[in-house]
């Protein structure tokens, strides 16, 4: 039985990114992400203007005059989401749990997906793949990934983003955009981000608290550590130790970006007070202009 509070959460975002893409984001989606190649249709006669890279030669050469090759964009995609289910995700100072920033994004990706034909999968994992849902269609799919993300109680509580990576790369063949809904609180996965980029195209979601980046300045401070139960004490009185300790947050901020940056992929930047719908609109207004 889903507690109630559980199931409002997921009735609240399933209603709300449902109107977002209806509304602020309608067509964004479709002029940004195409399909994932394209496919050849049917022959014609050439026209003058017609680009002669078309020309079909065997055909040609059959029928004594020029005829050209017609393609057709193969308009389906898949968009794979991999969710960080590792316990620094429960974590958050102001806004609430990042998990829950991460259901959002995950909700208005996936309804812009299957508003557009497209099919939706998902990889959750921690320091393992905890569970692989096989990419389909329609609204009731994605009232059970936001169910899922709130209800799964996964056995890690560390993150390991190669796992997730190369289990992908195993069981996918098809070209996909795969989205990374992560804190990034991990190391060494550039090389599985360069591998997977070969055939897929990724895209990083960084969810990060900005509360989490200062020491309050109220005396000896002991933080534990989600993922590992470390406890680590500070004084936050000193001014030093604050600035320290905030140095160490945006180095390892610096650092993902730039292992995205390396892997040719792009990262969004989500901060957990931040409107999910207005970030990922600015990131497809972006992308269309890059595009364009």
């Amino acid at each position: 039985m889903i507690p109630a509070h559980i199931i409002k959460k997921i009735k609240r975002i399933h209603i709300k990114s449902s109107r977002t893409v209806n509304s602020i984001m309608a067509g964004q989606y479709k002029s940004v992400f195409r399909g994932s190649g394209i496919e050849f249709e049917e022959v014609r006669e050439y026209c003058p203007g017609d680009d002669v890279k078309t020309l079909d030669w065997k055909v040609s050469a059959r029928l004594g005059k020029p005829f050209v090759k017609l393609y057709k964009e193969e308009r389906e995609s898949i968009v794979m989401l991999l969710i960080d289910m590792s316990s620094s995700l429960k974590f958050g100072t102001f806004f609430g749990p990042k998990l829950e920033r991460a259901a959002e994004v995950a909700s208005v990706l996936a309804f812009n997906a299957i508003k557009n034909s497209d099919k939706v999968g998902v990889i959750f994992f921690t320091d393992r793949v905890e569970k692989y849902i096989p990419p389909k269609k329609g609204s009731s799919h994605i009232w059970r990934v936001i169910k899922e993300i709130f209800t799964f109680s996964p056995q890690g509580k560390e993150t390991n983003i190669s796992e997730a990576l190369d289990y992908l790369a195993k069981i996918s063949k098809k070209k996909s955009f795969v989205f990374i809904l992560s804190d990034f609180l991990d190391h060494g996965y550039l090389k599985s981000l360069r591998t997977l980029r070969q055939r897929h195209e990724i895209i990083g979601v960084m969810i990060y608290d900005k509360g989490a980046f200062e020491l309050p300045a109220k005396g000896i401070i002991t933080l534990s550590d989600f993922e590992t139960g470390k406890e680590i004490v500070f004084d936050g009185f000193n001014k030093k130790t604050r600035e320290e300790f905030k140095l160490k947050k945006l180095s390892h901020h610096k650092k993902t970006m730039d292992i995205f940056f390396k892997a040719k992929s792009d990262v969004i930047e989500l901060e957990a007070g931040a409107s999910v719908s207005d970030t990922l609109l600015q990131y497809f207004r972006f992308r269309e202009r890059r595009y364009r």
